[in-house]
């Protein structure tokens, strides 16, 4: 059975410049929006149709777009799969404090959370 590993390391085969897949290797986020737009409407038509053996091949399909654009983006020096996994986890565990703790008061809601953090990020940009 494949890894996430395995994944990343097939994405840059692909997006490889000299040797990669033609196709895979010049898409670009404008060139890949259209199909990350088609694909999560499968997602949607699989939920919609409870055919979870096609839910697993369409998120698949979706995964392999984010890992796309996140290959892009490495490419420029910019960031990782790996800075958008350890976001998320971040993110995940900031505004669920009841479950994992923190500085938060623990009776705040997800949406009070999201508003600090997004007062807290606009701060830093105004420095």
């Amino acid at each position: 059975m494949y890894t996430f590993d395995d994944l990343k390391q097939i994405l840059e085969k692909l997006r490889d410049k000299e040797n990669g897949c033609p196709w895979d290797s010049v898409q670009t986020h404008e060139s890949m929006k259209k199909y990350l737009v088609e694909e999560c409407g499968e997602v949607l038509e699989a939920i919609d149709n409870q055919d979870t053996e096609n839910l697993c091949e369409e998120l698949g399909d979706v995964l392999y777009q984010i890992m796309i654009h996140c290959e892009i983006e490495k490419e420029q020096g910019n960031f990782t799969i790996d800075d958008v996994v350890n976001g998320i986890c971040e993110k995940m565990v900031h505004r669920h404090p009841r479950l994992f703790g923190g500085e938060m008061e623990k009776d705040l809601t997800w949406e009070e959370i999201k508003r600090r953090e997004k007062e807290a990020r606009a701060a830093r940009k105004n420095r």
